[in-house]
């Protein structure tokens, strides 16, 4: 999505995780790379049990103007999945419009996981599935999935860029750390630039 694509000024993201994976960081991240282009942001974790392994939610919102409100995200414009176990909560895909997007942390495809019925009602080309864990454990040699979640996002929803998550990433890490999840979440930018394009290229055969 470009900017003159966005629908209104306001873009939210809600993301799912197990406490230990930095669903909270990652939001924080957002926020730290909109804040960079000169967008305001919040960012912001949801209140109960945080214990490791235990479902959470964190929220980022990101606007041209200054944000009023700080009530949880229920209507998202994206939803960034952790943890592919928790697609069997009910309450996951709660309040996703049509026209949203969402990135899954997995090595599954969308078939595989057993959403394309879920995906039909969307833009196939808005839920992907990048392999975020994995790209962790090769650059950062720990499965911690946020950053390359986050890669993957600026080429999904282009809500920020590369280069501000980049540069978020820099800031909040230092040395091989801060290197590892940046060299992750390059490459998740390019998993899903690629995944895009092979999308819009199946539908433009498929059309033809």
């Amino acid at each position: 999505m470009s900017k003159q694509e966005r629908t209104r000024a306001m873009f939210q993201v809600r993301f799912h995780g197990r406490g230990g994976q930095g669903a909270v960081t990652a939001a924080e991240l957002l926020a730290s790379a909109a804040f960079r282009e000169d967008r305001h942001a919040q960012a912001f974790p949801s209140f109960g049990s945080e214990r490791m392994g235990a479902p959470v939610m964190s929220f980022c919102r990101i606007d041209d103007q200054p944000i009023r409100t700080h009530e949880p995200v229920t209507e998202p414009d994206a939803l960034i999945i952790q943890d592919p176990t928790l697609l069997h909560q009910a309450e996951l895909f709660q309040g996703l419009g049509r026209d949203g997007y969402m990135l899954l942390n997995s090595t599954q495809n969308v078939a595989d996981l057993g959403l394309d019925e879920f995906a039909s009602g969307f833009r196939r080309d808005r839920l992907l599935v990048v392999p975020a864990s994995a790209l962790a454990m090769t650059h950062l040699g720990r499965p911690l999935p946020g950053a390359a979640l986050l890669g993957g996002f600026a080429a999904l929803t282009w809500a920020v860029s590369l280069d501000s998550v980049l540069a978020a990433i820099n800031e909040k890490f230092t040395g091989p750390v801060a290197a590892g999840n940046a060299a992750a979440a390059r490459a998740a930018f390019d998993f899903v630039r690629d995944e895009r394009k092979a999308l819009a290229f199946e539908e433009a055969r498929a059309d033809a």
